[in-house]
């Protein structure tokens, strides 16, 4: 997850990639998305993956693929994300991400699991999360 400034917000990784590595390759992913217009099309072809993104406000969701994955099903899963996010927060903004980080790394991990979607219904998705804010009101 990027701003229009480029600054990276929020990544995961399911396959091991050295630190520097990731640096280089989150700035030349976010230079590729960042440069395309609203009217092309949401699925690039970068190196030997796809990207797959949406935009939300200032935020780009970016999202790395292998070739046997289903393009619109990671399409989607983004917008369930962002669904789910604004659920939890009330109209997620950068600030909620960005000093929420843990809660949004949560909600991720209850989705995607190793790099595989496991859940997509919003509620019990949120539920382990309600259960926390529960727990830390009393």
């Amino acid at each position: 997850m990027v701003n229009k400034q480029g600054q990276t917000r929020l990544s995961r990784y399911y396959e091991h990639v050295e630190l520097h590595k990731r640096t280089l390759l989150e700035a030349e992913v976010i230079k590729n998305c960042l440069s395309r217009s609203k009217y092309q099309c949401s699925f690039i072809e970068y190196k030997d993956f796809k990207l797959v993104y949406r935009q939300y406000a200032a935020l780009f969701i970016v999202v790395g693929i292998n070739e046997t994955e289903n393009e619109m099903a990671v399409y989607e899963l983004i917008h369930n994300f962002v669904e789910v996010l604004d659920k939890y927060f009330s109209r997620v903004s950068e600030l909620d991400i960005m000093f929420n980080l843990d809660r949004v790394h949560i909600i991720l991990d209850e989705m995607v699991l190793n790099g595989c979607i496991v859940e997509t219904n919003r509620s019990r998705i949120l539920a382990p999360l309600l259960v926390l804010d529960k727990m830390a009101e009393t």
